[in-house]
């Protein structure tokens, strides 16, 4: 049997690699992630604190959002700051996705929705207002737009409203730290 290991993450963090007979892991060694790193994780140049991450894996880290357009809006993100899809290596694209459907399935049930929409937009013809690669995932409701494809426009304007500076005549819309943080732990409980 292979000894124990472990791996040196981007992060600075370590991923245990354990030995395994089925190759669930990395070249037959079953991976463990650890408990949430304490140091901050990036959003473009932004700096998230990790209250305010609720799901990690080694690849991506899912947060609550600062200006959500529905109950349950969170972002996806790759933990290097990557600005376009198209950069994202194979093992990212591919982690990143596995993410957001586990994600996207379990706040689909906590909010008692009946679909998921997932999007991103990619360059900031597309609206992209923070470079770095995000996946909204947003649960949805009978009735929650009149218009189905008005989610789209709502998501357009909260990342505009988030890249205008601050304001001191204008009332800012983003939410608390400690809104986001009790969120983020609600949503925590879920991966347990």
């Amino acid at each position: 049997m292979k000894p124990a290991r472990s791996l040196l993450l981007s992060s600075g963090s370590r991923l245990l690699l354990l030995p395994s007979r089925r190759s669930t892991g990395l070249r037959g060694f079953t991976t463990f992630k650890s408990k949430m790193a304490s140091e901050p994780f990036t959003f473009g140049p932004y700096k998230i604190d990790p209250a305010e991450v609720f799901y990690t894996t080694s690849l991506s880290f899912a947060m609550v959002n600062l200006r959500p357009v529905i109950p349950g809006h969170v972002l996806i993100c790759p933990r290097r700051e990557v600005k376009r899809f198209v950069d994202l290596s194979a093992d990212e694209t591919l982690d990143i996705w596995l993410a957001a459907k586990k994600v996207g399935g379990q706040l689909e049930h906590y909010h008692n929705a009946s679909s998921l929409t997932f999007t991103i937009q990619d360059g900031p013809q597309a609206g992209q207002t923070v470079p770095h690669v995000h996946i909204h995932i947003l649960p949805r409701k009978a009735g929650d737009f009149k218009e189905n494809d008005e989610v789209y426009d709502a998501i357009d304007e909260k990342e505009k409203e988030l890249k205008q500076k601050l304001d001191l005549d204008k009332e800012r819309k983003d939410r608390s730290f400690e809104e986001m943080a009790r969120e983020a732990e609600e949503y925590r409980k879920l991966f347990l």
